[in-house]
């Protein structure tokens, strides 16, 4: 039982590092392009198309008030649009402008890019091997949200 325990929070440790990493290569990727890592990740999330305000705060798990804000400062740089909600008149929905599109995949490119320095010599059966794994533990969750 001690042995499954440690093994459990050696996992549980590489992950929590692995989240770390990954959050400081989208901070490093995002500032040289002119954005906060959530104003990329905002970006990143829309390539999929408009989304609400209440979904996009769920995705970020940020606050309404904060994506407002957010939102009003990437409107300003016209990088995103406020649409109206096709199905709720009293809603607006956030879309990307052709800017705003190209800027999100640049910042998707870049931490791929950085991603793929770090991964590149791993040997392809143990890149399917944890390609799936972390595709279980994404699908537990419920995925992720984009970039």
């Amino acid at each position: 039982m001690a042995t499954t325990t440690a093994r459990d929070q050696e996992l549980a440790s590489a992950l929590v590092q692995t989240m770390h990493l990954l959050q400081d290569l989208h901070a490093e990727t995002s500032r040289p392009l002119g954005l906060t890592p959530q104003q990329a990740h905002l970006l990143c999330v829309l390539l999929g198309g408009p989304l609400g305000m209440t979904e996009l705060s769920r995705i970020l798990s940020i606050e309404r008030s904060s994506l407002t804000s957010m939102v009003d400062r990437l409107e300003r740089r016209d990088l995103v649009a406020r649409i109206a909600n096709p199905t709720d008149r009293r809603a607006c929905q956030i879309e990307l402008t052709p800017a705003g599109k190209a800027l999100a995949h640049e910042a998707h490119n870049a931490v791929v890019n950085r991603i793929e320095t770090l991964t590149g010599d791993i040997p392809a059966a143990d890149r399917r091997t944890l390609v799936s794994t972390l595709q279980t533990v994404l699908s537990r969750r419920g995925g992720g949200g984009g970039g």
